[in-house]
């Protein structure tokens, strides 16, 4: 009869492996606590000499001690020097929520959509006005990101509009001329010719190196 790892009980904790589990299981049969508690000891440095990234802290021998009572189903009562953790450690995570946000302009985000609705609300023209001209930075700056064209200004001015429904407005010319929607970071890009251009300068610096020797002989 073959014994095969479907058949086998399941394993809580898998870094550990299936004869760590089969140790803890045997601590529940130990009826003498005292003797319970130092095998349960002992047994927490083999786990952290199974998993050798687990270091030797206060805090990873507190989650050693919880993955012991995780793989004990907190059934183990002994003596350790750490609280008995919640059994809700046991219970997965719930599922993260599908971003169901509709964002008509998906590459400046959600967040940027935030934003505008924020300096909406604004009653101040002058804040209204700075708010427009940063929101106008971060739209240029994201869209440099997505895609390697430069956006013209007056799309982002048309395209705050429409995010606004319209309460955003600022003068298209004005823009233009102080560069108000400036991006606020700029990709690095490397010359095309600086690998060329290096090594010219390293055949030359060759060549005046041999040019050199040649007079010396001569």
């Amino acid at each position: 009869m073959f014994d095969y790892n479907t058949d086998r009980e399941h394993l809580n904790l898998r870094e550990f492996g299936r004869n760590v589990q089969k140790i803890a299981a045997h601590l529940l049969t130990i009826e003498d606590k005292e003797k319970r508690t130092r095998y349960a000891t002992g047994l927490v440095e083999l786990m952290r000499q199974v998993v050798p990234s687990i270091k030797d802290t206060p805090e990873d021998t507190q989650r050693l001690w919880d993955d012991l009572h995780l793989m004990t189903e907190f059934r183990l009562d002994v003596d350790t020097p750490f609280d008995m953790p919640d059994e809700h450690l046991e219970n997965k995570p719930q599922k993260v929520a599908y971003n169901m946000h509709k964002v008509r302009f998906k590459h400046y985000g959600h967040n940027l959509k935030l934003m505008v609705q924020e300096a909406v609300k604004m009653e101040d023209e002058a804040q209204k006005h700075d708010a427009i001209i940063h929101i106008g930075k971060l739209m240029k700056s994201y869209h440099m990101t997505w895609s390697k064209e430069i956006i013209d200004d007056e799309v982002l001015v048309k395209n705050i509009g429409i995010m606004s429904e319209g309460e955003l407005n600022i003068d298209i010319n004005k823009v233009k001329e102080d560069n108000l929607f400036e991006p606020l970071y700029k990709e690095r890009i490397r010359p095309a010719n600086t690998a060329i251009s290096n090594n010219r300068n390293k055949k030359n610096n060759s060549n005046g190196h041999k040019n050199q020797n040649r007079r010396r002989r001569n």
